[in-house]
C-alpha cells in the first residue's frame, strides 16, 4: 500500500498522488500546475501512463483535472471515475482548456517561426480532450465501487464546487483493511449555492489539504442566511461605489464555480432590493455562459443548499436575472470596454494568468474610478496574487499598466475552509489516522499547518515533498518539523509589535489631545469638564489594568 506526491506537495495546485496496492494502481486527480508552480513541476506527467488502471477524480477544476486529456494523449485507456456533475463541468472545462493550449501553442509557433525556430506542440488537443471524456464512468455520492479484488472507494459531497467529492479507498491486506481518505478541495461552510461538506468518520490515513491552513475567512457563527446576507451587503456596497466613481467593477472569477456563487449574491442583491437602481452584470467568458447553464440544469438535483432551494421552490432562478447578460463573442466582449456606462463585468480566469479577463484589465486598472474585486484565492506567481499584494503597475500585453483602480477582496467568498473549518473536518474522524498527509497549500502554508495539527492537536502530520513515495503499511512516516511553524510565529510577533508601535503614536497623541483640552477648558461648564475628567480616569484605568496584568505575569 504505497503512496506517491506527484503533485500538490507543498504547492497548491498540480493536485496528483498515486495508491498502489496488490498489483494495481489509482490515480488521485491529475491537475495543471499554475503560476510558480509549473516552473517547479513543469507540465509533463512524471509517471507513465502504464503505470496507472484507474482514475478517480475529486473534482472538476483544472488544478485538479487539467492533465487528464495528457493521460490520454499518452496512451492511457482506463477508467477515470466522478460525480456526474464533475463529468458535466469537465466536458467543458477540459475543452476550453485544450483550446487554450492550442492558442498558446499557435501564438508561440509564429514567434518562434519569425527567428527561424521550430514550431510549438500544444500540451494537448481537443481531440485528446474528448478521448479522455470517453473515459469517464459517472459514480454517486455513496455508492460502492470496487476498482480490483482487494480494492475499492467511495465518494462524499466535499462541499467545494458542484459535484466535487471526498474519496475513501479501502485496501484488504494480509492484517485486515486499511483505508485512506483524500479530501481534495474541502468546502468552507455557509458557501452560497451548493451544500456544507459532509465527513467521513473513519480512516487509517488521510490526504488534506491545507489551502487556507494559516487563516480565518473573518466570519463568526451566524445563520447561513444571515451570512449570505452580509456578504450581498458588501458586494452592494463595493458595486455601488464603483458606479458612483463613474467606473466599472470588474470581477476576475473562475468559470467554474465561483462565477455562479457570485451571479447567485447579485441575485440576493436584487431579490432583496439592496442597491435601487438595476445592476448591469456582463458575464464574459464562453466557458462561465456554458458552466452557468449546467449549474441551472441541475436546479432540480440535490446539490444545492436550503437557502438556494427555498428560491428555487419560490420559483426564482437563483444564479439568473433579467439584467445579466452573457457574452461569447469577441466583438460583443470588446465592445465592452467601449461602454460609456458603469457596468458589472465577470470574467475568467480567477486569477488573472489567461483569458478575457487580461483585456479588461488593460483597460480598467489604469482608471482610478474602476474597481477590481477579487473573490478567490490568487496563487504565488500569478498576475492577481500580485494586484492583491499592492503592485503599482503591471504589464499586459507588452504594455506596462499603472494601477489606479481600487483593489477590494470580497472576504469569505472562497471555495476552500478555512483553518478553523479545516480543522473541524479533521476532528471529525472518531479516532486519529495514523497518519495525515497535508498537501495543497503552499511551502510555508502546508508546513505550518501540519505542525499545527501535530503540537495543538497530536495528530500525527506531516507535509510531504514532491515526489515523496512512502509503504503505508512499512516505512515510519516523518512528524512534520516546526521550522515554518516557528517562522509564522516570529512573523506575527513582528507584525503585532509594529502594530503596538503604531497604536503608541496614536497613544501619545490622544494624551495630548486631552491635555490641550484641559488647558483650555470653560471651568463653568461642569458637565463638560465632568465628561472629559472621566475620558481621562477610563484612560487611566485601562492603562493600569495592563500595567498590573503584565507586572503580574512578569512574576
Amino acid at each position: 500500500m504505497e503512496i506517491t506526491f506527484f503533485g500538490a506537495a507543498r504547492t497548491v495546485t498540480g493536485s496528483s498522488f498515486l495508491l498502489e496496492h496488490d498489483g494495481f494502481s489509482v490515480l488521485v486527480d491529475l491537475g495543471l500546475p499554475q503560476g510558480s508552480d509549473e516552473k517547479k513541476m513543469g507540465e509533463d506527467l512524471p509517471f507513465s501512463p502504464a503505470a496507472v488502471d484507474a482514475v478517480i477524480l475529486t473534482h472538476a477544476h483544472i488544478d485538479h483535472s487539467g492533465r487528464l486529456p495528457l493521460l490520454a494523449k499518452l496512451g492511457y485507456s482506463g477508467p477515470i471515475y466522478s460525480t456526474a456533475a464533475t463529468l458535466s463541468l469537465s466536458s467543458i472545462m477540459l475543452e476550453d482548456s485544450a483550446h487554450i493550449q492550442e492558442s498558446e501553442a499557435e501564438w508561440k509557433t509564429r514567434k518562434r517561426k519569425r527567428h527561424g525556430e521550430d514550431a510549438v506542440e500544444p500540451l494537448y488537443t481537443g481531440e485528446d480532450a474528448a478521448r479522455a471524456l470517453e473515459l469517464f464512468h459517472a459514480v454517486e455520492y455513496g455508492e460502492r465501487v470496487e476498482l480490483s479484488p482487494s480494492m475499492w472507494f467511495e465518494m462524499k459531497d466535499a462541499g467545494h464546487l458542484l459535484g466535487s467529492a471526498t474519496i475513501r479507498i479501502h485496501c484488504l491486506t494480509d492484517g485486515g483493511e486499511k483505508s485512506i481518505v483524500f479530501s481534495g478541495d474541502i468546502g468552507n461552510i455557509d458557501q452560497p449555492i451548493i451544500k456544507d461538506p459532509d465527513y467521513f468518520h473513519e480512516a487509517d490515513f488521510v490526504v488534506m489539504e491545507s489551502t487556507y491552513g494559516d487563516r480565518l475567512h473573518n466570519q463568526v457563527d451566524r445563520d447561513e442566511c444571515d451570512i449570505l446576507l452580509e456578504r450581498a451587503k458588501k458586494l452592494a456596497a463595493i458595486t455601488d461605489d464603483a458606479f458612483k466613481r463613474g467606473g466599472n467593477l470588474i470581477i476576475p472569477s473562475f468559470a467554474v464555480g465561483r462565477t455562479q456563487e457570485i451571479l447567485y449574491l447579485f441575485r440576493i442583491i436584487m431579490d432583496k432590493k439592496l442597491l435601487p437602481y438595476e445592476i448591469p452584470v456582463f458575464v464574459d467568458s464562453p466557458l462561465s455562459v456554458k458552466a452557468t447553464r449546467i449549474f441551472s440544469s441541475c436546479l432540480r438535483e440535490d446539490y444545492f443548499d436550503d437557502e438556494a432551494r427555498k428560491m428555487i421552490e419560490r420559483g426564482i432562478n437563483p444564479i439568473l436575472f433579467p439584467s445579466l447578460v452573457t457574452i461569447t463573442d469577441v466583438e460583443d466582449s470588446k465592445a465592452l470596454n467601449s461602454r460609456k456606462e458603469s457596468a458589472v463585468i465577470i470574467s475568467s480566469s480567477g486569477m488573472c494568468e489567461a483569458g478575457r479577463i487580461r483585456h479588461h484589465l488593460k483597460h480598467n486598472l489604469w482608471r482610478s474610478d474602476s474597481t477590481v474585486l477579487f473573490v478567490g484565492y490568487q496563487a504565488e506567481g500569478t498576475l492577481g496574487r500580485s494586484l492583491v499584494d499592492g503592485t503599482d503597475h503591471v504589464t499586459l500585453f507588452g504594455e506596462q499598466i499603472a494601477v489606479n483602480a481600487k483593489i477590494e477582496v470580497l472576504e469569505g467568498t472562497s471555495g476552500h475552509a478555512d483553518q478553523k473549518g479545516l480543522v473541524k473536518w479533521i476532528g471529525e474522524f472518531k479516532k486519529k489516522p495514523e497518519a495525515v498527509f497535508v498537501v495543497h497549500g503552499e511551502d510555508n502554508v502546508s508546513q505550518y499547518f501540519a505542525s499545527k495539527l501535530k503540537n495543538e492537536f497530536s495528530y500525527h502530520a506531516y507535509a510531504p515533498k514532491l515526489y515523496e513515495r512512502f509503504d503505508l503499511l512499512a516505512d515510519e512516516i516523518p512528524l512534520q518539523s516546526d521550522t515554518a511553524l516557528k517562522e509564522k510565529t516570529a512573523s506575527d510577533i513582528r507584525s503585532s509589535f509594529r502594530i503596538l508601535e503604531d497604536s503608541r503614536e496614536k497613544l501619545e497623541e490622544v494624551v495630548s489631545r486631552m491635555e490641550r483640552a484641559a488647558s483650555g477648558i470653560d471651568l463653568t461648564n461642569e458637565k463638560k469638564a465632568k465628561k472629559l475628567s472621566d475620558a481621562i480616569r477610563r484612560l487611566s484605568s485601562d492603562v493600569d489594568f495592563l500595567v498590573s496584568k503584565w507586572n503580574g505575569d512578569s512574576r
